[in-house]
């Protein structure tokens, strides 16, 4: 994790962090910034990261807010912090300062969207299966519900499985093409593969969304990343998002 200077943040209404698997206490499989509680990791570990992960962006751990992730098309607005993960949601929606909302990933694609205007934002975890059935559209529209408007919301697109990787069966891959078009595409090997970050950029630019921006790095090649695919039992990387501002809970 390589948050950036407090300075360069200071003046910044939304902040975003993507973290990778150094600089944490987990050991193998999970080494060593594992984030997630539900792969088999030392839970200890897991509570020794995430504090590690608070103190690094100033912000108390009961304002981190993580969802059970059930690759569902389920968006949930929260406006302060939970008793525990979100239960069967994949994306979740505040105008709450300081609430930072935390996707968990290794391959999935992490989903940041944001509109300042309106003071919106939104984390969605977009693997194959919520690509497919429409979890970022859902958010964006959740986001609408809370007065953003689509022209104004800005997306980011993190580090996830690239299609050269992300082999699939053929008939697989079609489907996926069918309700995500734009994510066909071919591997490395000159097989089928899915590219789901290419695919939602055509969702979103669909639903007037337009500001996008994407991290092309590969979790399944960066060995910086966990990733599913590559390794099968590992850890989770985070992505992270919350809005700045007078409510802001730091911690001491």
């Amino acid at each position: 994790m390589a948050p950036e200077s407090a300075q360069s943040l200071k003046n910044r209404p939304v902040r975003m962090v993507f973290t990778t698997r150094a600089g944490g206490a987990s050991a193998s499989p999970y080494d060593s910034f594992n984030l997630a509680e539900h792969v088999g990791d030392d839970p200890e570990h897991v509570r020794a990261n995430r504090a590690r992960l608070a103190h690094a962006l100033g912000i108390a751990p009961d304002r981190f807010v993580w969802m059970e992730q059930l690759h569902t098309n389920t968006v949930t607005v929260v406006d302060g912090p939970q008793p525990g993960p979100v239960q069967a949601t994949d994306a979740l929606v505040t105008t709450t300062h300081g609430l930072a909302l935390c996707v968990l990933v290794a391959d999935c694609t992490p989903v940041l969207l944001f509109d300042i205007e309106a003071g919106v934002i939104g984390a969605a975890h977009a693997g194959r299966i919520g690509a497919r059935n429409a979890i970022v559209p859902a958010t964006v529209r959740a986001m609408v519900d809370q007065g953003a408007r689509p022209e104004a919301i800005q997306v980011l697109l993190g580090p996830a499985a690239a299609g050269e990787s992300y082999e699939v069966p053929r008939q697989m891959a079609e489907d996926v093409e069918k309700h995500l078009p734009g994510s066909l595409t071919r591997t490395r090997k000159g097989t089928c593969g899915i590219d789901v970050r290419a695919g939602l950029v055509r969702q979103l630019m669909e639903m007037g969304v337009t500001h996008i921006d994407a991290d092309p790095r590969d979790t399944v090649t960066d060995e910086d990343f966990f990733s599913y695919r590559r390794e099968g039992t590992t850890g989770r990387q985070a992505a992270v998002i919350w809005l700045t501002g007078k409510q802001e809970h730091k911690q001491q």
